[in-house]
């Protein structure tokens, strides 16, 4: 009986081993990796993709890629993956003139538009020294806004009266507890026009149009890709394929170009999560954020 009992043991010893001598190998492979400085992790090339996705409230990270691959000597041209609705006036503002420092170095830099390529978004794209945009990108939306709620009825129905001390007449501008006063929305008007001009300023100098000519166009609209190409916002319609192909040839360089794209960094235990099971897996089990199949502009 207890000349049984011992292969059992000693097979089970033996696994016990073998898991934790895997676990422990797979833990010093993602510590490694993470050490690992990127220069030898991604591969060398001389074009350069940067994604610029989703709403646009911080600038931070893409401002970092542009400016790594403004110093680095062996990309000589970059493309603009632009999806994205726009967002906020200062990431905008700071990633259109990091494109143009890059144009400033010598650098040459494409746009290739999504679904979405409107307001922030198309003030990005028109930095760059060529556009594309398919015939049903979403862009344009050349303007400014500022949306504010009025929930004073609201609160005088449940009971609610706030009491605001404030230091100068116009601190608490835009408040939800009370009606704006016509100076106040004259004051915020004039801080809304001035963006937008700043905006139309940005639009004339990247695209090489007259201001009266962009004037007559920035009040808003949203239009397709095929329509941007016909009042000259952009150059030429086409996907990401072609604006690869085109840039690869500009800067002539023969047969498939290698593109370079900072990957992502994952945190540890994601990274061991997701090695755990194909990436093809993942995304089958992920839920879709959105329904697909959609022919959809939701407006902020």
């Amino acid at each position: 009986m207890e000349s049984q009992n011992k292969p059992q043991k000693s097979f089970l010893r033996s696994f016990f081993r073998f898991s934790v001598g895997l676990l422990a190998l797979m833990i010093l492979l993602a510590i490694g990796s993470a050490l690992l400085p990127d220069r030898w992790k991604s591969p060398s090339g001389e074009i350069a993709l940067v994604r610029i996705q989703g709403m646009l409230m911080d600038s931070q990270n893409i401002v970092r890629q542009l400016s790594d691959y403004r110093y680095n000597p062996g990309v000589r041209g970059i493309i603009l993956r632009i999806d994205s609705p726009g967002g906020a006036v200062a990431p905008a503002q700071e990633i259109y003139n990091e494109i143009m420092k890059l144009r400033a170095e010598h650098k040459t830099v494409y746009a290739s538009m999504g679904t979405v390529a409107a307001s922030g978004g198309y003030y990005i794209a028109c930095a760059a020294d060529y556009v594309l945009a398919n015939p049903g990108t979403l862009t344009g939306s050349i303007a400014a806004v500022m949306a504010f709620s009025n929930v004073e009825e609201l609160t005088n129905k449940i009971g609610v009266k706030p009491v605001v001390i404030k230091s100068g007449k116009y601190k608490d501008v835009g408040s939800p507890m009370r009606t704006m006063k016509p100076e106040e929305q004259k004051l915020l008007q004039n801080v809304v026009d001035d963006v937008h001009q700043q905006f139309v300023q940005a639009v004339a100098k990247g695209r090489g149009l007259p201001v009266s000519q962009v004037s007559e166009i920035a009040d808003g609209r949203i239009m397709t890709g095929q329509q941007a190409l016909k009042l000259k916002l952009i150059d030429e319609v086409g996907g990401l394929e072609k604006t690869i192909d085109l840039l690869a040839k500009k800067l002539g360089i023969a047969g498939r170009p290698k593109v370079i794209e900072e990957k992502e960094k994952t945190p540890f235990f994601d990274w061991l999560l997701q090695s755990s099971f194909s990436g093809g897996l993942a995304k089958t089990l992920m839920p879709a954020p959105f329904p697909r199949l959609q022919y959809i502009w939701f407006p902020q």
